[in-house]
């Protein structure tokens, strides 16, 4: 039987946001596999180490752009080139994402509304978009980061499910409209995952340092895992949504700490 996998060792991977946390960590499991890499974050000096610890590890290739998804010029840019290249692109991984804030509606700043917003919905609709052509004639993948936030909004939150609830939407709308083309579509949705997105939100180390405290959060490479399987499954088989909790998250602002109490995420 097909096996995506192999497919993968002779064609690309691209991951949004791949200079830290979950992309990172995607990244190099795809290393270990042979896969080779297409790398993009806005951080030039990070992917730069990035891809000298993937080649390391034992990426077939890897290729960086340092691109902004809310930028939509660089986005096609970067497009462009790889048609130009022939690229084949097995797999596209929209990873770029955040939270900022926890403050609720009305003492918000707009400023965290429109950043949360153009990244999570309009930068993934704007590298999806400049990637389909490469995506359908590879019949490849696309594997959405979504949110338990997508599904259950929570006090102070409300922008950022809103965004998430919206990448829930367009992963389900990608595969109507991809239907027929042979390309997956795949929503992930983690609860807690200790990464550098806490610190993002919160802006204060020792604020972010709070939220794991007592507690066993999912870590970044048991996402990369999970991505890893649903784009190993063969061809005619599509994960379609994917939720993944850590044991201590009881649901969404909800966490067993040490104590055994249930208390809320963000305090």
């Amino acid at each position: 039987m097909n096996n995506p996998s192999q497919n993968l060792k002779n064609s690309y991977t691209l991951i949004t946001g791949a200079s830290s946390g979950i992309g990172k960590a995607t990244a190099l499991l795809f290393a270990h596999k042979k896969h080779a890499l297409i790398l993009t974050a806005r951080r030039l000096d990070r992917l730069e180490q990035v891809k000298q610890e993937c080649l390391a590890a034992g990426a077939a290739d890897v290729l960086i752009f340092a691109v902004d998804v809310t930028q939509k010029t660089e986005i096609e840019a970067m497009a462009s080139q790889l048609k130009t290249k022939n690229i084949k692109l097995k797999c596209l991984v929209n990873n770029a994402g955040l939270a900022k804030g926890t403050e609720l509606l009305q003492n918000s700043e707009t400023s965290d509304w429109d950043q949360m917003i153009d990244t999570n919905i309009k930068g993934l609709l704007y590298v999806t978009r400049a990637l389909l052509p490469l995506l359908i004639e590879a019949k490849g993948q696309i594997v959405n980061m979504g949110s338990v936030a997508g599904r259950l909004v929570y006090e102070g939150g409300a922008v950022y499910c809103a965004t998430k609830f919206a990448v829930r939407a367009l992963s389900e709308g990608f595969r109507m409209d991809l239907k027929g083309t042979g390309v997956r579509v795949t929503n992930i949705e983690p609860g807690m995952v200790n990464t550098e997105f806490s610190l993002v939100r919160l802006g204060n180390q020792q604020k972010a340092d709070v939220v794991y405290t007592d507690m066993m959060p999912l870590l970044a490479n048991d996402i990369a895992e999970t991505i890893l399987w649903c784009v190993d499954r063969p061809a005619h088989v599509n994960i379609q949504e994917l939720i993944i909790y850590p044991t201590d998250q009881a649901t969404v602002g909800q966490v067993v700490r040490g104590d055994k109490s249930i208390k809320n995420l963000i305090k």
